[in-house]
């Protein structure tokens, strides 16, 4: 048995969760969220708790169980109290800003990169700071999602230290060239 997949999903105050066949709607004070899971599980409520079971003991049921336990916490935490990832910006004249929803990133490109965040996603750029973005949503793949496009414009580069990463990311450095002597 998953050690992830058998431990019962608790719901806060204020979480509904409709269960209709393999569909799963969970509905909260931040929103609602909906997927269907895979045949290999079947999803019940018992006394104000989801529980997640294989169908069979097949190996395809047996993939999924732990995984199809795991997304439907991470819908029932995104409606309560929703997900954000914070990047930060490091290099000279590297800055970002927001604009209607829109981020715009000066990374040493010539012209400034435009991202426009999916619906559902916020993203925050502190006025005083305007080296740190903060993306925020209710679906935690989303946010990873539009996390990573934004470091991909710029990742970190290894002889400096410059680009985007992620808040506590560590890039290890390298020694570049030594001079003749």
């Amino acid at each position: 048995m998953s050690r992830i997949g058998k431990r019962p999903i608790s719901l806060p105050a204020k979480v509904t969760v409709d269960i209709n066949g393999q569909s799963v709607v969970v509905k909260g004070p931040k929103g609602e969220l909906s997927r269907i899971l895979p045949s290999g599980v079947v999803i019940l409520m018992e006394d104000e708790m989801v529980v997640v079971n294989r169908a069979n003991e097949s190996r395809p049921a047996r993939q999924q169980h732990g995984l199809c336990r795991t997304l439907v916490a991470n819908m029932v935490e995104g409606v309560s109290t929703g997900f954000q990832k914070k990047l930060e910006i490091q290099g000279v004249g590297y800055r970002a800003a927001v604009d209607s929803n829109v981020l715009t990133l000066n990374v040493g490109y010539s012209l400034p990169v435009k991202i426009t965040p999916p619906a559902g996603i916020t993203i925050e750029v502190p006025k005083e700071k305007n080296t740190s973005v903060t993306i925020s949503g209710i679906d935690k793949e989303l946010v990873g999602n539009t996390a990573a496009k934004i470091r991909d414009v710029r990742p970190p580069e290894v002889y400096k230290g410059k680009g985007i990463r992620y808040e506590g990311e560590v890039v290890r450095r390298k020694a570049g060239k030594s001079g003749k002597k």
